[in-house]
């Protein structure tokens, strides 16, 4: 899985408008846990484009004053108005304990249905995945070439090596429905078959 650099800084507890002043500086208030460890810090902004605003699952490398910490982003807050981000969550990795990530789905390949005039809808964009750090996927992906119109794939069609899926297995992924154009054709096929 791909790795994202973040450098902080050591804080301490801060009030609401040193927070505030933290922020209008461009700098993020973060907090690192897990494995006994609290770690209070801040890190640039311009640090988290590639973390929070990308689909991808990624590990973290955070080098917070030299001391090098393998983490996962746990919880992004932002403000409710102007979507800035707020704060951070990071969560300590540790290389025999399993940990929950939201994993990208893929689908490949060009469904039958939509072939035939079928719609190809995504109902998750993401899973929740649970693994040792090591056997945690960067994409699942799903082959649509055999759906055919009115047929979904679901959990159960994960084929899971050493992860766990954090979802009920008839839990649908993506389906091909039935376009209105579709719908009129077979209206006038019906229409013309009555005549």
């Amino acid at each position: 899985m791909k790795t994202v650099e973040i450098i902080g800084f050591k804080r301490a507890s801060l009030t609401r408008s040193q927070l505030a002043e933290m922020r209008y500086s461009g700098n993020i208030p973060c907090i690192l846990y897990g494995g006994g460890v609290n770690v209070q810090f801040h890190s640039p902004a311009a640090l988290f484009r590639d973390l929070i605003y990308t689909p991808e699952a990624k590990f973290v490398e955070l080098n917070i004053e030299g001391t090098i910490y393998k983490a996962i982003k746990q919880e992004v807050q932002f403000h409710p108005v102007n979507d800035m981000v707020l704060h951070v969550d990071f969560l300590l990795l540790e290389d025999n304990k399993e940990v929950k990530m939201n994993i990208p789905l893929r689908l490949t390949g060009t469904a039958a249905g939509v072939l035939k005039g079928g719609k190809m809808v995504q109902r998750m964009k993401h899973v929740p995945v649970k693994a040792l750090p090591k056997n945690m996927p960067e994409v699942i992906e799903l082959d649509v070439t055999n759906l055919e119109v009115g047929k979904s794939i679901r959990i159960s069609d994960i084929k899971t090596v050493n992860f766990e899926v954090l979802k009920a297995p008839a839990i649908p992924l993506a389906g091909v429905e039935t376009t209105r154009a579709m719908k009129d054709t077979a209206d006038a096929a019906a229409a013309a078959g009555k005549k």
